[in-house]
């Protein structure tokens, strides 16, 4: 068995890898940036070595420099999470040719199916059976063009190289496909260093269904079910599930061995999962499932898997990198109830789903689920990576009683002054279509508005918050036998607002400057008005600011330029995402403070837009 371990990953991956590594008696060692140096990870871990600056390139993604922590702390294996390096086969090489034990499939397993347009290859010849597209080596946006054409549109392009959601587009209409191309390949350039592409064609209602693999160094390869990752926003998943609901023992029969097909044909070692696209306008059937991907390595949303099978994946795979057996065969795995998991992110759904970074000074989450994280009260969400706070898993007897646990805990679930999706999450909870498991990758997209959390809390609590605000004095000229009742205007969030309330209420504190308001898993800060100066800053003034910190990959304007409502003025590169800065009415672009390749911080004067008159 390994004794001592470096995790190259940070946050609540290297913290869930940390926690059962010590349960089974194997020594920790983290790695770090300048920006993680008081991460949670950082202190969970026996040891720990800083490894560079903040940025992932010059910190999480230099293999080199991994290695050598691992030499110097005598750490015997590297587990390498997921993301960062964890799908780089030239990395997994070098860990074993550097003599260390890699916690993960062999360099050549990665390398087969790093590729989409290869692995589909491979697939078919494996008698998997794959969606229809185009995947050669003809670049060339005519003939990427011409291919679309063929298959019929609605296209979806796909990055071979890509994940998370990065580098995808989806295209209706030829006329969209040569602007979608080249953003795709931008984005795909900036994210996985290689810019080519696939297309598929769209299926109309999709479903996302994942099936967890495992093999050993041994021949053996099992599975561990499905799950339902169909609730995406802009394909990236919102809420996972297992085990998909609707899927009867025939078809899961079908999808399962078609995944244990699929790692047997690159001799699979160690968790990967195969993932299909399934047509569910007819429910779930084998024949209209297509294999789209295989993730070689473990998945954000493994604990819904661990929850319904008992199994704990991380030890699972320490053990067959220490060159053990699978620990159980494929008749002593059941599914035992229904998990959910939701992913929890400092961002602002209400501006755009925009991440929101500092300071977690509240840091409250529901009870009654299992929380996987890796920050703390305190902690900082830094613009350098990923903003997710933290994954919620619930685990009940039905999938009702999962789904209302969950939302339940993150109704609880209270963060300041950070923004998060928590409210959205709920939303998307009690949404009568995931209620009732209608589910498809587009209802997000379709129900948007249906799932914004309030702008503004409940009157009853505006008023409560209003009353804890107010001195004493303001009842004084109120006449005898009226209605105690007043209305002042107050700073909700930095915007004014007028409260009606009875002053009567609450017990003011002299030196209390604000009230927070928690409810539906938002967080409000509720102040005393006064007087706010500055500059605007608002889009309704044509003043476009930086929403946060980043950098410019594109302008598309220049001064003096005529544009139109709607128009992009500005592309934004934050959070390993494009941002497009649109105009907000029509006018002239009167200022421009922009160029390709700055970096800019949130809140700068990127541009300002003169209103045309009449």
């Amino acid at each position: 068995m390994i004794q001592s371990l470096l995790i190259a990953n940070r946050g609540e991956i290297a913290c869930r890898i940390i926690r059962t590594a010590r349960a089974m008696g194997i020594r920790t060692v983290a790695v770090y940036s300048d920006a993680d140096a008081q991460a949670l990870h950082v202190r969970s871990a026996d040891e720990a070595v800083h490894i560079g600056p903040s940025p992932v390139r010059e910190s999480y993604l230099l293999g080199d420099r991994i290695i050598a922590a691992a030499q110097q702390t005598g750490a015997q294996a590297i587990h390498p999470g997921y993301g960062f390096l964890s799908e780089n086969a030239e990395f997994a090489q070098a860990v074993i040719d550097a003599g260390l034990i890699w916690v993960g499939p062999n360099p050549s397993s990665i390398t087969a199916m790093g590729l989409k347009d290869a692995a589909k290859q491979l697939m078919q010849d494996a008698g998997v059976p794959t969606t229809p597209g185009y995947l050669g080596a003809d670049q060339s946006p005519a003939f990427l063009a011409a291919q679309a054409d063929a298959i019929g549109y609605p296209v979806l392009i796909k990055a071979v190289a890509g994940g998370g959601g990065k580098g995808m587009r989806k295209v209706d209409a030829p006329a969209d496909f040569a602007d979608a191309l080249a953003s795709c390949q931008r984005e795909a350039a900036s994210s996985f260093g290689n810019d080519h592409v696939l297309l598929e064609k769209w299926v109309t209602n999709p479903r996302h269904i994942e099936v967890q693999v495992f093999g050993d160094t041994h021949g053996n390869v099992v599975h561990l079910f499905e799950r339902d990752c169909s609730l995406q926003r802009r394909h990236q998943k919102v809420i996972e599930e297992a085990p998909a609901p609707g899927m009867d023992a025939a078809t899961r029969e079908a999808i399962c061995s078609a995944a244990v097909r699929a790692a047997k044909a690159v001799d699979y070692v160690g968790a990967g999962t195969i993932e299909f696209i399934a047509d569910g306008s007819e429910g779930l059937r084998a024949d209209r499932i297509w294999f789209m991907e295989m993730n070689t390595r473990l998945q954000v949303e493994h604990p819904v898997t661990e929850e319904i099978t008992g199994v704990d994946l991380v030890e699972w795979q320490l053990r067959v990198a220490s060159g053990e057996p699978l620990p159980l065969a494929q008749d002593q795995l059941s599914i035992n109830g229904h998990a959910m998991e939701a992913r929890l992110y400092a961002e602002d759904p209400i501006k755009g789903f925009l991440p929101s970074i500092g300071r977690l000074d509240t840091f409250d989450l529901g009870e009654g689920c299992r929380i996987d994280t890796g920050v703390g009260q305190g902690a900082e969400i830094s613009p350098f990576y990923d903003p997710m706070i933290a994954k919620m898993i619930a685990h009940g007897a039905t999938r009702d009683d999962a789904r209302e646990t969950l939302a339940a805990a993150l109704d609880d679930t209270a963060i300041w002054p950070l923004k998060t999706n928590a409210g959205f999450l709920v939303k998307a909870l009690e949404h009568p279509d995931f209620v009732a498991a209608r589910l498809d990758t587009g209802l997000i997209g379709r129900e948007g508005d249906a799932l914004m959390p309030p702008h503004h809390p409940e009157a009853e609590a505006l008023a409560d918050a209003a009353a804890a605000l107010t001195p004493g004095g303001v009842l004084a000229g109120f006449r005898l036998n009226a209605p105690v009742r007043a209305e002042a205007p107050f700073l909700l969030d930095g915007e004014t607002i007028t409260i009606a309330f009875d002053p009567r209420g609450g017990e003011a504190d002299p030196n209390h400057e604000d009230v927070l308001i928690a409810q539906a898993g938002q967080v409000w800060r509720l102040a005393p008005w006064r007087a706010t100066g500055g500059a605007g800053g608002g889009a309704s003034d044509g003043a476009i600011l930086s929403p946060m910190p980043g950098r410019i990959i594109a302008v598309s304007v220049a001064a003096g330029d005529a544009v139109v409502k709607g128009q992009k003025l500005l592309t934004l590169e934050a959070m390993k995402m494009e941002h497009s800065l649109i105009a907000p009415f029509d006018g002239t672009v009167a200022e421009l403070n922009a160029s390709e390749g700055g970096q800019v911080s949130e809140g700068v004067l990127l541009a300002k837009i003169e209103k045309a008159e009449g």
